[in-house]
């Protein structure tokens, strides 16, 4: 009866769907588009971009995984991108640009072989083999570091600080970012070190010149005390850090107190008197000088600290909390009547101090500090913000660079080793893979190349003389965008932590792989809104 012929509706109407070559196409176009938009800000001549978000909040930053992270990213494809910066800033701290403009050129050279009717299963396969054997070659090229290594770890601070606006300032700073580093590091049960991060600790201030930026072996707490008559400098500090309030407690049910005689009233006074007193009596016992409190004071307990001469701030920050309980050595307490001496943190100095128009306390001379605190000063906010993104990027690969105790050479150098001895390996595979290989290794002159072309060199001179000195065995030879020369990168100490090429090549390849294996795009139509029952209008 025609029956046949009837069309079968699998997806809601409107539903779009693309297959083939078309959303390879479409994939790969959207993921290159975001490759582009950091690629100009790659290196130490690269530019910066003005981000404005919906709301006119204006950033200004060449840091990959901010701008990436600030873009209004809508197509899945271009996501899958992002998600590359953000991992590589996980993993590492720095190199984002570099892994999102590699993986946009891997899929560059992808489209191309796809064109030439390549397998997209056969260039992955391709890529893999490619991925390892530049983690091979990668490994073999570095040099070893150790902690004690204070003008590598120096120079792989400033290296990372080249790129950023406080590229003026990088010896200032990289002295900073590798005191800070050395000073929260730790070792583990087999020897090996290890850092968080989260123990460095940055106060922002905009009104002064950024070489006005300061470390402090301790923590500022961005509080002043409860009240004014509190002493504003206090020396052999005993820190009682508490998480309970000294407030009197409220019932938790609905509670009415008939009070029908004034002596009754007086009385009721007198007992919130002194269980207040009581609360303050039991860390004076103790020995403290100084309360940290993570809860409310009462007006009345704050007297009672003034008269007994005790330095007391509220409300601070859970995070500044155990952060004070690690470098003072201190017990966080709950219940304030079990509190001891036992359970204090000790330092030399808590004392008050004006940061800009802001009072601040600045708690200083722990025993053993494994926190710091950075005061970050700007002109403006912007420029206070950027200084504090370059600071972490400094620090992050610092710290990996200790992890790992390898570095490598930076300016491209290590990207064309690679491409040089892949494509060297790709003879060897043989197959169709064998042009996947070749393809992978001309994707990774892509940062020699941007390098140049951000510094306002010929690329293609710049790389054909990177390669004939790589293949005259100069394995370090990278691009000086500064004399326009290829140059050695490591008589140069331009250098960077293993973690960056190994963990960029990887997110890359891993992601490049992810979006040449799609070959169907399904993008369903939102629901149609419920419409409404009746009567209900």
């Amino acid at each position: 009866m025609g029956m046949g012929n009837a069309p079968v509706l699998i997806l809601r109407e409107g539903s779009k769907r693309e297959k083939g070559k078309d959303a390879q196409f479409n994939n790969i176009t959207a993921a290159r588009t975001i490759a582009d938009a950091v690629r100009s800000s790659l290196g130490p001549r690269g530019m910066d971009k003005m981000l404005v978000d919906s709301i006119g909040d204006v950033v200004i930053t060449n840091d990959g995984v901010t701008i990436l992270k600030e873009m209004d990213v809508q197509h899945p494809a271009a996501k899958m991108l992002v998600e590359v910066a953000k991992a590589q800033d996980a993993e590492v701290g720095d190199g984002t640009t570099t892994s999102v403009v590699i993986a946009g050129e891997l899929l560059k050279k992808a489209l191309d072989l796809i064109d030439s009717n390549v397998h997209p299963t056969i260039i992955t396969a391709g890529y893999r083999l490619a991925n390892d054997k530049a983690q091979e070659v990668l490994k073999n090229i570095c040099k070893k570091v150790s902690i004690n290594d204070e003008k590598l770890l120096l120079q792989i601070a400033e290296v990372s600080m080249n790129s950023k606006s406080v590229n003026a300032s990088k010896d200032f700073f990289a002295k900073m970012v590798v005191d800070a580093v050395k000073t929260i590091i730790e070792k583990d049960s087999e020897g090996n070190y290890f850092a968080n991060l989260k123990n460095i600790q940055t106060v922002k201030k905009a009104g002064a010149n950024m070489e006005e930026s300061e470390i402090v072996k301790g923590l500022i707490i961005d509080k002043e005390p409860v009240s004014p008559t509190m002493p504003k400098l206090v020396k052999g500090a005993k820190i009682a850090l508490i998480d309970a309030p000294f407030e009197v407690k409220k019932p938790e049910l609905d509670a009415k107190i008939q009070i029908t005689d004034p002596e009754m009233l007086s009385k009721f006074v007198k007992e919130e008197e002194d269980y207040l007193k009581g609360l303050v009596m039991a860390v004076k016992k103790a020995g403290a000088n100084v309360v940290f409190c993570q809860k409310g004071i009462d007006d009345l307990a704050q007297h009672f600290f003034a008269k007994e001469g005790i330095y007391a701030c509220r409300r601070v920050k859970k995070s500044d909390m155990e952060r004070l309980g690690k470098s003072c050595n201190a017990n966080i307490i709950s219940k304030i009547a079990e509190i001891t001496a036992d359970d204090l943190g000790a330092a030399d100095t808590v004392e008050l101090k004006f940061v800009g128009d802001e009072q601040m306390t600045f708690v200083t001379g722990c025993k053993d500090p494994k926190t710091v605190s950075i005061l970050v000063r700007g002109g403006t906010n912007h420029v206070a913000d950027e200084v504090e993104r370059s600071l972490v990027d400094a620090w992050s690969v610092v710290k990996v660079s200790i992890e790992d105790g390898l570095i490598c050479t930076g300016g491209g150098s290590t990207a064309m080793e690679l491409a040089m001895q892949v494509r060297d390996y790709a003879a060897s595979v043989g197959g169709r893979e064998q042009i996947a290989i070749e393809a992978f290794a001309s994707a990774l002159e892509i940062i020699p190349t941007t390098l140049a072309e951000n510094a306002g060199l010929d690329p293609i001179n710049i790389v054909i003389e990177m390669r004939k000195q790589h293949k005259a065995g100069k394995t370090y030879a990278g691009l000086n965008p500064f004399t326009g020369k290829v140059e050695d990168m490591l008589k140069n100490n331009v250098i960077e932590p293993y973690r960056i090429g190994k963990q960029a090549i990887n997110s890359a390849t891993d992601a490049a792989v992810m979006i040449l294996r799609i070959d169907d795009v399904i993008a369903s139509k939102s629901a149609p809104a419920p419409a409404s029952a009746p009567g209900m209008d």
